[in-house]
């Protein structure tokens, strides 16, 4: 019991550290929040419209990579095994689950590379100029309000993840804690602080922590997977909050409707397009070939981890993957109790990256030019609690990510990228009809998967 005590009392500690080394700083450059997953950052746009063409970025093929996929993955990853677990219960289903993460991340891919070559042919640096010159800026509250739809739901998915978290970490302690008195403590006691910073620089070292606790995250569950610890007569098979259940409903799933809930919840995974225009004007010799080998490292590498965790989860747990996978691992099972504080450390340092792209969304969305910290205050508060209020009500973390991704997650990587790149050809060419086709795919996913996930 001590030491289970011990455990728990770290992670609260470790949250409220993050929070005591953020030290505000003069309102200055801000990092702002992207998309619907950890690390999802949206950064300021840079000074000089015209970077991308300069060659004048320092990063090296290496740093990009490490970077992107930073940006790439995210939390949001432990609502994968849910999306196979909606159309398949039988271990086949993996095989079209797998299949549809390599699909869906190489035309990702594809359109974020399109964001910047759109940017080197507009001389712009940034997805919302790129839009704005491309398209025309009457319709730049599109993009305004996909950006704070995007960035609200991601945090949606983080206090949901949070409130669960800690509440199953207080279980391992010895504690009995509901889910809403969780969530209103980590949001009162860390989150709230974090959200008012009118600077988030100092956050930047933290993104770190990201990526290396959903590293172990993966492993521990492949220890769990081929250690059988989950399986009848393991270790854990008493204990666990969820038994596995398993079928029939095996390759021949694909083609069930629903395994579009599992796409849209991967167009939602592979958001980073917002950093497109960054990524690109901070390479060394920013060539498009060079550009593209720091995209296929990347979202291969992201790929890679995303079917594992997909792997590890639904083979271990079937259809009863929960929407947070985490939530399926006994509180007795001290990996996963440390796979949960890693997630939670890394879900709180993201979580004010991403609500400042949701409160610069509504201020964009009403055109507000003057922004003092008074309206900029109250918004936060207004944001936040109602965040918290829809957090402490739904735990269906799958039915979000996916709902976020058939949205706006969509059109913003598999539609806006597309406008934008046809908008901006002069004459027909071999990527035209591809173009049109990953539109209206997008098109297609993002309204058969609303009606689906709101169908459960």
């Amino acid at each position: 019991m001590f030491r289970k005590k011990a455990l728990f009392y770290l992670v609260l500690s470790s949250l409220a550290t993050s929070q005591a080394l953020v030290v505000p700083r003069p309102f200055g450059a801000e990092v702002r929040g992207g998309g619907g997953g950890a690390n999802k950052s949206q950064v300021a746009r840079p000074n000089s419209a015209a970077a991308s063409e300069s060659g004048e970025g320092t990063a090296t093929i290496p740093n990009e990579v490490f970077n992107l996929v930073k940006s790439i993955v995210g939390a949001g990853v432990l609502s994968l095994p849910y999306g196979v677990a909606a159309f398949g219960n039988a271990p086949s289903a993996l095989a079209l689950g797998i299949g549809l993460i390599a699909l869906t991340g190489l035309i990702s891919a594809y359109t974020f590379g399109l964001i910047g070559r759109i940017c080197q042919k507009t001389k712009t640096s940034s997805y919302a100029d790129a839009w704005d010159v491309a398209v025309g800026k009457s319709t730049s509250a599109l993009i305004a309000f996909s950006c704070f739809f995007d960035c609200f739901m991601g945090n949606l998915s983080y206090s949901m993840i949070l409130a669960d978290t800690v509440a199953n970490l207080a279980a391992s302690a010895g504690y009995a804690l509901t889910r809403t008195q969780a969530l209103l403590g980590v949001t009162s006691i860390v989150l709230f602080p974090l959200c008012m910073l009118k600077n988030l620089s100092s956050l930047a070292p933290f993104s770190l922590v990201g990526i290396v606790g959903m590293l172990y995250t993966t492993a521990a569950m492949g220890l769990r997977f081929f250690g059988g610890a989950y399986k009848e007569g393991g270790a854990f098979f008493a204990s666990q909050l969820a038994k596995p259940v398993f079928g029939s409903a095996g390759a021949a799933a694909a083609l069930s409707p629903r395994s579009l809930i599992l796409a849209c919840m991967l167009s939602n995974a592979y958001i980073a397009h917002f950093n497109a225009p960054k990524f690109l004007t901070e390479l060394k010799n920013n060539t498009m070939s060079r550009f593209h080998q720091v995209i296929g490292w990347s979202f291969g590498i992201s790929i890679a981890l995303y079917a594992a965790v997909t792997s590890f989860g639904f083979l271990t747990f079937g259809a009863a993957s929960n929407g947070l996978i985490l939530n399926n691992y006994s509180n007795a099972d001290a990996l996963a109790s440390l796979a949960r504080i890693a997630v939670a450390i890394s879900v709180t340092c993201s979580y004010p990256l991403i609500f400042v792209g949701c409160r610069d969304g509504i201020l964009d969305l009403f055109k507000v030019k003057k922004r003092s910290n008074n309206l900029i205050d109250k918004i936060t508060v207004a944001t936040l609690a109602v965040v918290t209020l829809l957090a402490s009500q739904l735990r269906d973390l799958g039915l979000v990510a996916s709902l976020g991704g058939a949205t706006f997650g969509t059109a913003l990587v598999f539609v806006y990228p597309t406008i934008m790149f046809l908008k901006t050809q002069e004459k027909k060419t071999a990527e035209t009809i591809p173009a049109v086709l990953i539109g209206v795919l997008g098109l297609v996913m993002g309204a058969i998967g609303t009606v689906l996930s709101f169908k459960g």
